[in-house]
């Protein structure tokens, strides 16, 4: 545990700033993009539409929300808390504004270097890495890895997660959990892309909105302390508070690590459901990403935060030992803080309610994560197809959902940062070096939306090569429609 927790903080102390200083160089180059174009970014999920082998924006959102708010909407942004204090929270916020032009950079490469094989459209970190950056070796490492971390380690960290709080609010024993979770993940991952979609869509709405809902309920019915709980926020952030302040470099750390993890900011991971989404223009999608990083932390991951903030319901270690706050004593950093503070407010009902929750947000985060293997199978295997390898990915994923119940929470919460770490590192570096395609793009598309027309993508205009799927699309030109 010692060695993994090593590696873990080698890995992210220097790469949350480096995520932080990223969001910060493309809001500069975009002209701040994430805030430009929110009036596009409503339009395109209203109108936007599913084709063959293609998804709407709309559909692309829910699948990409779908991993965004996974546990550490809630487990991370506790642990967050209890190891930056509440000034993590601030952090958070900042990463998120900042890093949404992170998610909108990567979601226009996965557009623009996507291409058409099995009967969909498929993009991501491995196809702008050989086409963009025309280096086919490392694509090929970078795909075997996200396969192999998101369809048999990754979903290990969800699911051991929701037996920790099912234990808790049910005195269910894990195994029983890993069995249900398996069985119900079993299911779907048999059926295909069409049903990852279909369930995707159904359960996403549903359970942001109640989490939500719940969440601003008991806000409100605290809301005398609200002030009080924002001014602790920004003061331990800032480093100016009295207790926490002198912990400022773990707020930033580890609220920029959590915004990181919990929206996965940066990693690449929404860029598997951006290539998907059928559009004329890859800035389109682009902001649509970038709207994903709004709902999960600044309305999810932030109800979170200020619920245990306005509660108290939290606890802060002392780097040098013990606790600088210890206002639940023997309680575990995780989904234990949210049933505390729900508890507070609605006594018996938050254990149950944070349970269920946990298992939702964690059960379409897997679903997620076998869609996000399964398309970098599909990149190893080019234009071929093998069952073996592929009934081996959906019984790995069935698996690790089982196994992962029955690990120790610090082991899979150390295993998964170490996962998503090395993915961020390769992801960032590979989108900074394809930083001129992204100018190029928004560009173009601010360019036709000042001249009052629908944008449309012509590669070859622009001097971007390796375009192949929007080539084979290209019709003849025509004036296009104006707005």
């Amino acid at each position: 545990m010692e060695i993994l927790t090593a590696i873990s903080g080698w890995i992210w102390d220097p790469l949350a700033y480096v995520a932080l200083a990223m969001g910060v160089l493309f809001t500069l180059l975009t002209k701040g993009v994430q805030f430009r174009r929110v009036p596009d970014m409503i339009r395109q999920l209203r109108t936007g539409e599913a084709s063959e082998g293609g998804m709407s924006s709309l559909q692309t959102l829910a699948l990409s929300l779908s991993s965004r708010i996974g546990v550490g909407s809630i487990a991370g942004v506790a642990t967050a808390v209890a190891s930056g204090g509440p000034g993590a929270l601030l952090w958070m916020v900042v990463a998120a504004l900042l890093g949404a032009t992170a998610a909108y950079g990567e979601a226009v490469l996965a557009q623009v270097y996507k291409r058409r094989g099995h009967g969909e459209d498929l993009g991501g970190m491995p196809y702008y890495i050989k086409y963009g950056l025309k280096a086919p070796w490392l694509a090929s490492a970078v795909a075997l890895t996200t396969m192999v971390a998101y369809g048999f380690i990754l979903p290990g960290v969800q699911a051991n997660n929701v037996a920790s709080s099912a234990r808790l609010a049910f005195g269910v024993d894990g195994w029983q959990v890993g069995l249900a979770l398996a069985a119900v993940l079993g299911l779907v991952v048999v059926g295909g892309t069409r049903r990852i979609v279909k369930v995707v869509e159904s359960v996403v709405p549903f359970v942001a909105l109640g989490y939500i809902l719940c969440a601003y309920v008991i806000i409100a019915m605290n809301v005398e302390k609200v002030p009080s709980a924002v001014a602790l926020i920004v003061s331990s952030g800032m480093g100016v508070h009295q207790v926490f302040g002198g912990i400022m470099g773990f707020a930033v750390a580890w609220g920029v690590r959590r915004a990181v993890f919990a929206s996965a900011l940066g990693l690449g991971e929404g860029t598997f459901a951006a290539a998907a989404a059928t559009v004329s223009h890859p800035g389109k999608q682009g902001i649509v990403q970038a709207c994903s990083i709004y709902i999960d932390v600044l309305l999810i991951c932030t109800a979170s935060g200020l619920l245990l903030v306005v509660t108290g319901a939290y606890n802060v270690t002392d780097p040098a030992g013990g606790f600088l706050v210890e206002n639940v004593p023997g309680a575990v950093a995780g989904p234990n803080y949210m049933q505390e503070a729900i508890d507070t407010s609605l006594p018996g009902f938050g254990a149950g309610f944070v349970a269920v929750a946990v298992a939702l947000f964690a059960f379409i985060s897997m679903v997620f994560f076998f869609y996000v293997a399964q398309t970098n199978l599909a990149f190893l295997l080019g234009q071929r197809h093998s069952r073996g390898l592929e009934l081996l990915l959906k019984a790995g994923t069935v698996a690790i959902a089982f196994v992962g119940t029955a690990v120790t929470a610090d082991a899979m919460w150390a295993v998964g940062d170490i996962g998503y770490g090395i993915l961020g590192w390769l992801n960032m570096g590979c989108v900074l070096l394809l930083t001129p395609v992204v100018r190029k793009v928004v560009r173009d598309y601010d360019r036709q939306r000042q001249e009052g027309l629908d944008p449309h993508f012509d590669p070859e205009s622009l001097g971007i090569q390796g375009a192949e799927y929007w080539q084979a699309r290209k019709e003849p030109v025509t004036e296009p429609d104006r707005v």
